[in-house]
């Protein structure tokens, strides 16, 4: 029951996590944040060529590129990377470019931002995680390919004692899209036998919650 009510309240808690403009913070933008915002390649030169910051924050540290990042402005964020902004900057709950795109299952802006020297390695969030564990969690098996193709630590364990692997068992449905994330972190050779605070292995929690596909999975692949 404890397992279960820490499970309920990270889910919520992780639907939270990240904080996209709102609509105030977007009608109130000047400069390079509202150009990011609207894509408008054009201004983004024209301001970056005045001097302004192309890492200048807004009130939640977030800067134009984030800013790009969530509205999916594809070209402002190569416009801003050319520019030079940094590609592994933190806003205030510690989301870089690549975490905020993974979070949204958004590929086409990940790939771009991985294809521009973005890493999928950071250390990101509240958790103290990663971009490939946030995808693995949400059971976005697309991205967490990418990401994983892109050299992202494989068995980083963040401050929930959880990696990759075990998000996608005890944060996912047990279904069809964490089967495939599943899969593609076993076949890459991510640490199986890691556990969780308890002791718990990934196996061992595949179990628990009644996950046979995944149960199969981790025992055709070795795990204890």
């Amino acid at each position: 029951m404890r397992s279960l009510f820490l499970t309920c309240l990270l889910l919520c808690a992780s639907a939270q996590a990240q904080v996209p403009p709102a609509a105030s913070e977007i009608a109130a933008y000047g400069g390079l944040h509202a150009a990011a915002h609207r894509g408008d390649v054009e201004a983004i030169r024209r301001i970056r060529g005045q001097g302004a910051d192309v890492n200048g924050r807004d009130g939640y540290g977030r800067t134009p590129l984030h800013v790009a990042t969530f509205a999916k402005q594809r070209e402002a964020i190569r416009a801003l990377a050319q520019a030079g902004a940094n590609l592994g900057q933190l806003e205030n709950d510690r989301y870089d470019a690549v975490t905020i795109a993974s979070v949204a299952n958004d590929e086409d802006t990940l790939r771009l931002l991985l294809s521009l020297g973005a890493s999928a390695k950071l250390v990101t969030s509240r958790y103290d995680g990663t971009a490939l564990i946030a995808a693995a969690h949400l059971g976005h098996a697309g991205v967490v390919k990418q990401l994983i193709a892109a050299g992202a630590p494989l068995d980083h364990v963040n401050n929930l004692h959880w990696t990759a692997v075990i998000e996608s068992i005890v944060l996912g449905d047990g279904g069809a899209r964490h089967q495939e994330t599943l899969k593609s972190l076993i076949d890459a050779k991510a640490n199986l036998q890691l556990a969780d605070r308890t002791g718990a292995t990934p196996l061992q929690l595949a179990r628990s919650r009644g996950y046979t596909a995944m149960v199969q999975m981790l025992e055709k692949a070795g795990a204890r």
